[in-house]
């Protein structure tokens, strides 16, 4: 190559590449539930269907995130936060998962705090970050998932708690640290948390960002996830 001819952006490429990845998953969900609609309720309603249903959240929640980083990266993940209804914006995400829930016998409630109706934030990117974290409380929950709003000291919480057997202690020591290398036993890298940690940085309000945070216990007992926005 001489100096004339630039060197391949490897980022860029892998980019585009997540991007029509990202397209060609929607054009299949688009598709598969096309073709769920022809089939009688009792062929709809099978365990192979619900693993379809989460495995096509769960790739494209992970593409969504991954183009989101890659933004991040080069500065062009633009903030457009505005007021919206906290209840409106919370039956929304969980509307998007409710086919999975049904096929995994979860019930998904959610509460909000009737002091705190509105939270201001951009929209787009903390639904990414909730359909992940939904996604993983899917994934370890036994029976119930639970999606609460309140205010702490002038702070949005929004907080996801599951009846499963929680995140393991050392994740939770180490969750400063989110990128922790792939655990084994659950496959996870530690990437969500990562990317939800940087959605809630870019929100800030008089010198104050957001931050995540993960620990055990709450209503159902499982694992807690927090999202602090000012």
């Amino acid at each position: 190559m001489n100096d004339n001819e630039q060197a391949l952006d490897f980022s860029t490429v892998i980019a585009s590449t997540v991007h029509d990845m990202k397209n060609s998953l929607a054009m299949l969900m688009q598709a598969h539930s096309q073709w769920l609609a022809r089939l009688s309720e009792s062929a709809q309603q099978t365990p192979e269907q619900g693993v379809i249903d989460f495995e096509f959240a769960h790739l494209n929640g992970m593409l969504v995130q991954l183009l989101g980083l890659y933004k991040l990266g080069v500065n062009q993940l633009p903030l457009q936060p505005a007021y919206h209804e906290l209840d409106d914006f919370i039956e929304a995400q969980l509307a998007c998962h409710q086919e999975v829930f049904a096929s995994r016998g979860i019930m998904a409630t959610y509460e909000v705090d009737p002091l705190s109706p509105l939270g201001f934030f951009d929209r787009e990117l903390i639904a990414s970050v909730l359909a992940n974290c939904i996604n993983n409380a899917i994934r370890f929950a036994q029976h119930a998932v639970l999606i609460s709003v309140s205010d702490e000291a002038g702070q949005l919480v929004l907080t996801i708690n599951d009846d499963g057997q929680g995140y393991p202690a050392q994740m939770i020591e180490r969750q400063d640290d989110y990128v922790q290398g792939i655990n084994q036993t659950t496959g996870s890298t530690g990437l969500g948390l990562y990317f939800a940690g940087r959605i809630a940085a870019l929100h800030q309000r008089n010198g104050v960002g957001g931050r995540t945070e993960i620990s055990n216990g709450g209503p159902l007992g499982g694992g807690l996830f927090r999202l602090y926005l000012p």
